[in-house]
């Protein structure tokens, strides 16, 4: 009987890692980019998050099917959930270390603050987007949120999952998605139509 990828990958076949990889890395990567707004920023967490897919590699459950939501995955794999509960928390941790980085910065006497010392990136990366008007509306309006319901408004509306997928990716019941969706502002549910920003990954 011809293993599964999910099953490969749990037994650490590294070819059907970097068949993971192929169907994925870019899903992961428009998921980082839109919500970092910092291409080289989404490539990094691209590698983190594949680092620690390998570390963690024996997690997905052996049994576990492709929840409806994970539109795309080839052969219904069902792992690319999993791969955005892991890029969500590596998106975590790389905020709050650029946290304690300004802050150790500007204790230094002498020394600019970030805002003086880094160019605001922005507006290049809107640049290169499709429709900056709708980004610019969309990267607002996710300001707004608490974490917890941008993580949800992430990946359910731009990235395209279903509450039981996104539930899975964060580990909370769908229930709760549903929940933190709904507990956005308005403006957000508003604006909705117009979050449909591709962002093409680097060759």
């Amino acid at each position: 009987m011809e293993l599964s990828l999910r099953d490969r990958i749990r037994a650490g076949d590294p070819e059907a890692f970097a068949e993971l990889f192929g169907a994925h890395a870019r899903a992961v990567y428009s998921h980082a980019a839109r919500l970092t707004g910092d291409r080289g920023a989404a490539e990094d967490v691209v590698s983190l998050t594949f680092l620690e897919a390998w570390r963690l590699r024996e997690k997905p459950r052996p049994d576990a099917t492709a929840i409806e939501g994970d539109a795309g995955s080839p052969d219904g794999d069902g792992l690319r959930p999993w791969l955005y509960g892991i890029a969500t928390n590596v998106l975590r941790n790389t905020r709050r270390a650029a946290r304690r980085q300004g802050a150790a910065l500007a204790r230094l006497p002498g020394r600019p603050t970030d805002l003086d010392r880094v160019p605001d990136f922005a507006d290049d990366v809107v640049g290169r987007m499709e429709n900056a008007e709708r980004l610019a509306a969309a990267r607002a309006a996710l300001g707004r949120l608490r974490r917890a319901e941008r993580e949800v408004f992430a990946l359910c509306v731009w990235s395209g999952l279903s509450y039981d997928a996104a539930g899975e990716a964060l580990g909370v019941p769908a229930s709760t998605v549903r929940s933190r969706l709904s507990r956005g502002p308005r403006e957000t549910a508003a604006e909705r139509p117009c979050v449909d920003v591709r962002v093409r990954h680097r060759a």
